[in-house]
């Protein structure tokens, strides 16, 4: 077990080196902020869910195992190498590429609406535009009664996911590297 987190945590950091724009971090999420990403979601109710930027797949796993029987989880990475391994691993979850195509896989795999959307996107590092497109497709994507959640390392993102969501909660992990903040965001009246 060990020796899987090493390599994993190992081909993290490559790729933090390598990419700093789409890889946020030095390391993967720790157990504290997978808890916090997690709890504001109804699992047993939860029947399409998509995670946003896996990784190496920390939350995946978590979501995997806390997912009911009948839930479909549609992943996303952009990451070719971290792509191949969530595919090797995760083989009854669907793996995509983009997560800017969130609503086009959405529209053709016929899913009418995700009941929650789970993010390690590092949003901070995206250009505007990106970001835009991003929150539109989740905008687009999610449930009435549907949750977003998202972590960042700095409160950055509140104002505009406010033009979005009218019921942000933040809760602020600091047993992460680096501490995080995690986004809770739902409608009020939809």
């Amino acid at each position: 077990m060990w020796a899987k987190h090493l390599k994993e945590d190992a081909l993290f950091f490559r790729k933090f080196l390598q990419s700093p724009g789409t890889v946020g971090s030095v390391v993967p999420s720790s157990r504290f902020l997978v808890r916090q990403m997690l709890s504001p979601v109804d699992w047993k109710r939860a029947v399409f869910v998509a995670e946003l930027g896996a990784g190496t797949g920390i939350l995946t796993r978590d979501i995997v195992r806390r997912r009911a029987p009948r839930a479909r989880v549609l992943v996303f990475e952009l990451d070719d190498a971290m792509r191949e391994n969530l595919k090797d691993e995760f083989r009854d979850c669907d793996i995509h590429r983009d997560a800017s195509q969130l609503k086009e896989i959405m529209d053709r795999e016929r899913i009418p609406a995700f009941d929650c959307i789970i993010s390690s996107l590092p949003f901070a590092v995206f250009p505007q535009e990106l970001r835009q497109t991003l929150l539109e497709n989740i905008q687009a994507c999610l449930a009435p009664s549907g949750v977003f959640v998202a972590y960042q390392y700095s409160l950055q993102m509140r104002s505009q996911l406010a033009q979005v969501f009218d019921d942000i909660s933040l809760r602020f992990v600091p047993l992460n590297v680096p501490p995080a903040v995690v986004y809770r965001c739902r409608w009020k009246d939809r």
